[in-house]
């Protein structure tokens, strides 16, 4: 028998429709439960073939507990020790070599210096930095926000240099990006669930939370609708996702990706709304089972896709060509699971 556990915190309704789900379609070679955990031993798994993350970017000990799972054969989604090295600014460089439209956007040091570090552990950067040359690339209104935040923390929009400078003090060690504003004619949520099923949901991140998806906007085209479903699954192929969401404000006509590191995307039933949340619990719930069927004991059950180390690479060899990388095999980019590098002090 293959068992399927969901790791999860404060969410209400999709845990448990997606336990259920499983159950129901498992036909009892496949069940499926709320992962429990009452010790957790070096190289030792928790006894599930499949555990679907929905928490670990908040909780340190959850994500360590996976990745010694994952080493012990566990099929983790999504690939703790990928998405333990992922941040934002990193995917905006990918997202410009593959050809995907992305806000002008620039990377920042801290305003602060990080603790344990003195004003010789800089002496690489430049004092003061070039920014003009940096207002001038991004542009203003825009925005800034933490390289490898989420859920709109410290998040400020800018309207001139003198509002920069003073959102930017506020800071303290947190490193930064500056990002150019799209003003958008619409916008998109997409879920990528397998690297390939996607479900686009018009969407006004204006709106109160519970209202953003009742737009109220006339249907996109189906040029922009497969524009966008060609760069969702572009964009989690080379990131070696299974389970995210990518967001797209269309200006011009022209599909921007603005946020595409949502590893534990909200699924709830309130936000959602049913249509979308049948999809993802359906989708979620196929693609479990999928992997529950093709998992190997002992073996690695991590999925790594079309890994950058490859992708990235040959996307520059041949100019940032959309499509120029071909997928590393699984077996390949699977080898040899990739590692957080370990923090240096500056100093």
């Amino acid at each position: 028998m293959k068992k399927i556990g969901i790791l999860f915190g404060q969410e209400k309704t999709f845990p448990q429709a997606f336990v259920d789900r499983i159950n129901q379609k498992g036909g009892g070679d496949i069940t499926a439960e709320f992962v429990h955990i009452d010790k957790v031993i070096q190289s030792e798994g928790p006894g599930y073939d499949v555990i679907v993350d929905r928490i670990s970017q908040s909780v340190p000990f959850y994500r360590a507990m996976l990745k010694n799972a994952a080493m012990a054969g566990t099929a983790v989604i999504n690939n703790p020790f990928w998405w333990s090295a992922d941040e934002k600014f990193f995917n905006n460089s990918l997202a410009v070599r593959l050809g995907v439209p992305v806000p002008k956007t620039v990377l920042l040091p801290s305003c602060q210096m990080p603790d344990d570090t003195t004003g010789d552990s800089f002496r690489n950067l430049s004092f003061p930095l070039d920014w003009d040359g940096i207002f001038n690339y991004v542009g203003f209104p825009a925005y800034m926000k933490p390289f490898d935040g989420g859920g709109w923390r410290d998040v400020y929009k800018l309207h001139d240099a003198q509002d920069f400078f003073d959102k930017y003090n506020q800071t303290g060690q947190l490193v930064m990006m500056l990002q150019e504003e799209i003003i958008f004619d619409d916008y998109f949520r997409c879920y990528c669930i397998g690297g390939e099923h996607v479900r686009i949901m018009q969407y006004e991140p204006r709106n109160p939370h519970h209202l953003r998806y009742e737009h109220g906007k006339a249907p996109a085209s189906k040029e922009i609708l497969d524009q966008v479903r060609d760069y969702v699954i572009k964009l989690n192929q080379y990131l070696g996702y299974d389970f995210n969401t990518v967001e797209f404000a269309i200006r011009d006509g022209v599909p921007y990706a603005i946020d595409f590191c949502n590893p534990a995307p909200d699924a709830e039933l309130t936000s959602v709304g049913e249509e979308n949340f049948e999809w993802v619990v359906e989708t979620a719930a196929n693609y479990a089972i999928e992997r529950a069927k093709n998992h190997r004991p002992e073996a690695d059950n991590l999925t790594w896709g079309k890994f950058v180390s490859t992708g990235a690479a040959k996307a520059s060899l041949l100019g940032g060509q959309a499509g120029a990388a071909t997928p590393m095999a699984t077996e390949e980019a699977s080898a040899k699971p990739a590692r957080k590098p370990r923090a240096k002090k500056l100093s």
